[in-house]
C-alpha cells in the first residue's frame, strides 16, 4: 500500500518551514522526528500530562493531539524558539533557582504554561497559578517550588517585594539564586549541565 503525504507550509519559530508529512503524523512527533526539535516532549500521547505543550498561534495546545496537517498555515512556537528569544529568561532563572525542575520531563511545558500565565500581568494567587498548571503533571517536585517560582516571577515583573517564608530569603531578594552548596572555583556543578538542557529543550 503506498503512503500518502500531504504539503504543509508553516512558521515555527520565526522560520518558514515547508514539508511533507502523513496525515496522521501529530504535531509533537512532526517537529521531534522531522525537524529535531526535541524540547517538546511525548509522555501520556492522550493530552493530559502537558509534556508536549506548544503554541500554535499564540495558543497553549497539545501537541500530542494535533496532527501536523491541522498546522498548515499557521505559526507554531516551542519551547526552543521561546526560550531563545529571552521572553523567559527571568522564568527559566526562577526555576533554576528554586529547584522547581528534577528530571526535567515536564519543564519545557511547564514553563509555555507558565508564560502564559504570566502574560496575563498581575500577581495571581498561588491558587490561580495550581489551576493553570493542573493540565502539566510533575512526578518530582510536588509543586511547591514550581508555585514559588511562578509567583516570584510575577511579583517582580510586577515590582512587588518578594514574600518572605520561613525565615528564607525568597527569589528576587538579594542573594536570591546563590548555589547553597558552591562548587570551587573554575569548576562547574554536576546538575549544571542537566539544568541547563532542561530549561532550553536541549534535550531527546
Amino acid at each position: 500500500m503506498s503512503r500518502h503525504f500531504h504539503e504543509i507550509h508553516l512558521t515555527i519559530n520565526g522560520e518558514a518551514v515547508s514539508e511533507s508529512v502523513e496525515p496522521r503524523k501529530t504535531l509533537v512527533d512532526f517537529l521531534r522526528e522531522d525537524l529535531g526539535l526535541t524540547g517538546s516532549h511525548v509522555g501520556c500521547e492522550h493530552g493530559v500530562c502537558g509534556a508536549c505543550t506548544l503554541l500554535l498561534d499564540g495558543l497553549i495546545v497539545r501537541g500530542c493531539l494535533t496532527l501536523a496537517v491541522q498546522c498548515d498555515g499557521s505559526r507554531v512556537d516551542t519551547i526552543e524558539g521561546v526560550a531563545d528569544s529571552g521572553t523567559i529568561a527571568d522564568l527559566q532563572q526562577a526555576f533554576a533557582a528554586r529547584n522547581a525542575l528534577q528530571c526535567g520531563f515536564c519543564t519545557p511545558g511547564m514553563l509555555l504554561t507558565a508564560a502564559q500565565l504570566l502574560d496575563e500581568g498581575g500577581v495571581p494567587s498561588r491558587e490561580r497559578i495550581r489551576a493553570h498548571l493542573s493540565g502539566n503533571y510533575c512526578r518530582c517536585t510536588g509543586y511547591q517550588a514550581i508555585v514559588d517560582a511562578i509567583e516570584t516571577v510575577a511579583r517582580a515583573r510586577a515590582k512587588i517585594p518578594p514574600l518572605k517564608r520561613g525565615g528564607r530569603i525568597a527569589a528576587g531578594d538579594p542573594g536570591w539564586g546563590r548555589d547553597p552548596h558552591p562548587t570551587p572555583s573554575g569548576s562547574a556543578s554536576p546538575l549544571q549541565g542537566e539544568i541547563s538542557s532542561s530549561i532550553t529543550g536541549e534535550q531527546s
